[in-house]
């Protein structure tokens, strides 16, 4: 019947002499439950405006418009849900429903003209290109042995979550079509929609992680590691489930051939396709980038791996996923294929697949008995997933019941895989086009109703405001020192050494040292935290400039040994995310300070080299999440060589810029642990706004002065002047001809408003340093001084209290007097001693009461 309807229509086009085909609409046919679309098959491209052919009529011209249409919508539809704190999976399926049946398609002029039913092979073919590279990038970034040794806990969490969501909703599926009177197929839907509800993937959990920002937490990495177990669990029985199906349509071939030829292809692909990808990446040049033709030749064996899944009856993506994973994350073969992906397929034909399956969505399908009764297995599969999670998380991964909640939660999570998993379905003719419609919708309903709920119950930054105070001047005196320093490039080691040597490890107060050396994530999925002393697999395989950096700390601490310790870590994650686990460390480790590089490294020259900058949005947010005091170093040891003060026993000069507040105190205290070491000259300059001697902020600042100066009494490195100033100009003049007389600068970042800073504050930079931080990090401030800007820490926000300074420093200064370090602070100006009694008087606008600080070193 449909051989000869087909030849008929051909009669007709010939009968009506027509040369220039692509001006024929497609002709459409329905018999029964199938539309037949017959079209001329050179009709590819049209020939323009100007010969009056219709562009639309023509296949590429036709996919161009969709997708552009399609990629314009959800854009606009994401940027209108983002304030309601809706996931992107929402914004991209809506974006393919609006020009489907469900809204605008419904008018068939729209439908017929935008999105005719002859282009639909073209945008599904286009879409199906993309999930097969994205899934194959999926599998690239997967790397489930390391993260489920870290998270043993996760397997009773996977188990649990993925053997109860399927049996419960199942059982509840069957009732349903024993009691319900409903059409056979749509019985048979129903439990393969039930069935799907146990399926957690890891690649959705992941996305939903990323968008909240908690990929970095406990809760985040618990998350993942249950999910690799169900994700394992998921793809078996689909294997199964698909083999039974194919061996159901054919009945020619044994049952168990299917199944057999699943382990076939998963066995050559781990003995035998893995031992030639790893041989070829032992032969590759060390940090040198993979030829292009490699890059080509391994996207052509992801098509062929497609081809065999596909001819052996599994689903095409099978082959992608499995080769993926075989293939080692990271660089650098995994990141260099990642990212030759991810931007085109992630960025474009990833969510054209979404818009495609919105396109397929009809809700003018859906029945009323149909919506109640798939709806009731929608809903009581997400509250036993939910407590399936919760359970096991709170009694044996001894979680709070909130966070026991918020991993339910993101268990619960649905997206790309479910999508996918539906449209097979549904092209076996095992949903049909209401039951696709209601999985769709439901896919919608729980990803819009998850993230804002986790986003309303959990926030893991609030941990880190409610601690004690952690910071360097509230330390009790000869208690152990811990900073963590966080590095980018064997380039900051130099100065960080001599950071570590100046801060003073002694028998009395030991320095422990917490190094966590940063990697930007690519070409993996999880992030990772690795401790170097565990000496596994995965940061073996980081880079050797790890390896450089951790060797470089060990010879400080076997030359301070007994007296100093180092705990190095790796972690890697991406910058958006990676402030999670500094703070995490920070807080793990009790460290009073964290040392975070600046964003600007500086050339031999003394200019900017490079600027990067998500690390100073990964600043900003260590700033402001930050469990203890934060400093950011300004290196510009590289303008000077970085001479080893451990090698030279050089004198070290350090500067401190005092101009009130807590950060400056908190950066006077660092400043005075530094001057216990022999090494160490200090000169703490003090500015003071000129008739301000009443102030109530001066007085105290003066107290807490007048606490280190008796503390330091009689030790000649310590030393200190005050200069009386106007205005910014004369701050600036001051801190200019001082520039070149340090080694080390420190200032704090926060400093009460004052005339002092009149003008400085304009052409602010970094903002984040604070307006002398952001002065002294300046590329106009010419200086071979490095710079650490201090912040103390943040109690719930808000300054610490500076009443409890006293005590503080009341107990350093109650320390037994040795006479080997102890002298009478030196002054070389007895005007100084004055500047607390009565104001000076000056006739110009910036002048200084004592001797300039480069004749004082």
């Amino acid at each position: 019947m449909v051989i000869k309807q087909a030849k008929i229509e051909a009669e007709k086009v010939k009968e009506m002499g027509i040369r220039d085909t692509r001006k024929l609409a497609e002709t459409i046919m329905v018999i029964g439950n199938r539309t037949i679309v017959c079209q001329d098959k050179g009709s590819m491209w049209s020939l323009s405006l100007w010969h009056s052919s219709n562009p639309l009529q023509a296949a590429i011209p036709l996919l161009l418009v969709q997708v552009s249409l399609i990629s314009t919508v959800s854009k606009l539809i994401e940027f209108c849900l983002k304030p309601l704190g809706q996931s992107t999976i929402v914004s991209q399926i809506l974006g393919g429903m609006v020009f489907g049946p469900s809204m605008l398609g419904h008018q068939k002029t729209i439908a017929s003209t935008l999105f005719p039913l002859r282009g639909t092979l073209v945008i599904e073919t286009f879409a199906t290109f993309g999930i097969i590279f994205f899934i194959f990038s999926v599998g690239v970034k997967m790397e489930p042995v390391t993260l489920l040794r870290s998270q043993p806990q996760a397997l009773v969490l996977g188990l649990s979550v993925f053997f109860f969501t399927l049996i419960l909703p199942v059982a509840l599926a069957t009732i349903l079509r024993n009691n319900v009177p409903m059409q056979t197929s749509f019985a048979d839907s129903i439990t393969l929609i039930a069935g799907m509800q146990s399926f957690t993937s890891l690649p959705v959990v992941a996305c939903l992680l990323n968008e909240l920002k908690l990929i970095n937490t406990e809760i985040g990495r618990l998350a993942l590691c249950a999910s690799i177990y169900c994700d394992i669990l998921g793809i078996l029985v689909s294997a199964v489930v698909l083999s039974i199906t194919q061996t159901k349509s054919n009945n020619s071939y044994p049952s168990y051939l299917p199944l057999l030829s699943v382990i076939v292809l998963t066995l050559v692909i781990i003995f035998i396709v893995r031992p030639l990808i790893l041989r070829f990446i032992h032969q590759l040049p060390i940090e040198k980038p993979i030829n292009e033709a490699y890059i080509v030749n391994f996207f052509v064996l992801v098509l062929v791996a497609t081809f065999v899944s596909e001819f052996i009856g599994q689903h095409f993506v099978f082959g992608p996923l499995v080769l993926g994973m075989i293939v080692p994350d990271g660089p650098p073969l995994g990141t260099s294929l990642t990212m030759k992906i991810d931007t085109f397929v992630s960025g474009l034909l990833y969510p054209t697949y979404l818009a495609v399956s919105g396109l397929n969505t009809n809700v003018f399908l859906i029945k009323f008995e149909s919506v109640w009764i798939v709806g009731s297995i929608i809903v009581f599969s997400f509250f036993v997933k939910l407590g399936s999670a919760m359970v096991p998380a709170t009694f044996f991964c001894n979680l709070p019941a909130r966070e026991a909640l918020t991993l339910g939660l993101i268990l619960n999570a649905r997206g790309i895989i479910d999508i996918m998993t539906f449209n097979v379905l549904k092209q076996g003719k095992m949903l049909g086009d209401e039951e696709f419609s209601l999985a769709v919708i439901s896919v919608i309903f729980i990803s819009a109703t998850i993230m804002p709920l986790i986003k309303l119950l959990y926030n893991p930054w609030h941990q880190y405001h409610k601690i004690r105070q952690n910071t360097i001047q509230h330390a009790k005196y000869n208690s152990d020192f811990r900073i963590l320093v966080c590095i980018h490039h064997h380039d900051n080691i130099p100065t960080i050494i001599n950071l570590l040597e100046v801060s003073h490890a002694s028998e009395e107060s030991h320095v422990i040292t917490i190094a966590l050396v940063l990697v930007e994530l690519a070409g993996r999925t999880t992030p990772l935290l690795v401790s170097h002393r565990a000496q596994t697999r995965t940061f073996e395989s980081t880079s050797s400039t790890t390896g450089q950096i951790v060797n470089a700390l060990r010879r400080y601490e076997q030359y301070n040994q007994g007296c100093a310790m180092v705990e190095s870590f790796t972690s890697i994650s991406s910058y958006a995310t990676m402030h999670g686990d500094i703070c995490r460390l920070a807080l793990d480790k009790r460290a009073n300070i964290v040392i975070m590089p600046f964003h600007k490294q500086w050339a031999i020259d003394g200019s900017v080299g490079s600027i990067h900058r998500p690390i100073q949005n990964l600043n900003i947010n260590v700033l402001n999440k930050a469990p203890c005091t934060v400093g950011i170093l300004i290196d510009r040891g590289i303008v000077t060589g970085s001479t080893s003060v451990i090698a030279s026993k050089r004198v070290f000069n350090v500067g401190v810029l005092f101009f009130g507040g807590a950060d400056d105190a908190e950066a006077l205290a660092y400043a005075a642990r530094m001057v216990n070491h022999e090494c160490v000259r200090l000169l703490v300059t003090r500015y003071i706004l000129f008739g301000s001697e009443n102030s109530r902020e001066r007085k105290r600042d003066t107290e807490t002065i007048d606490e280190y100066l008796k503390a330091n009494a009689g030790n000649e490195r310590f030393k200190y002047e005050e200069q009386v100033l106007r205005d910014g100009v004369g701050v600036a003049q001051s801190i200019k001809a001082m520039s070149d007389c340090y080694d080390l600068m420190l200032v704090g970042k926060y400093h009460p408003e004052s005339p002092l800073f009149t003008g400085l504050d304009e052409w602010s930079e970094c903002l984040e340093l604070g307006i002398i931080g952001d002065l002294l990090a300046s590329s106009d401030f010419e200086s071979k001084a490095s710079v650490i800007v201090v912040q103390q820490q943040r109690l719930g926000g808000p300054l610490i209290n500076r009443t409890s300074q006293q005590a503080a420093v009341n107990d350093r200064s109650e320390r037994p007097a040795k006479k080997s370090q102890v002298h009478d602070v030196s002054f070389e100006d007895n005007s100084v001693k004055a500047a607390h009694q009565k104001p000076m008087h000056h006739s110009d606008d910036s002048w200084s009461i004592a001797i300039n600080a480069k004749n004082r070193l």
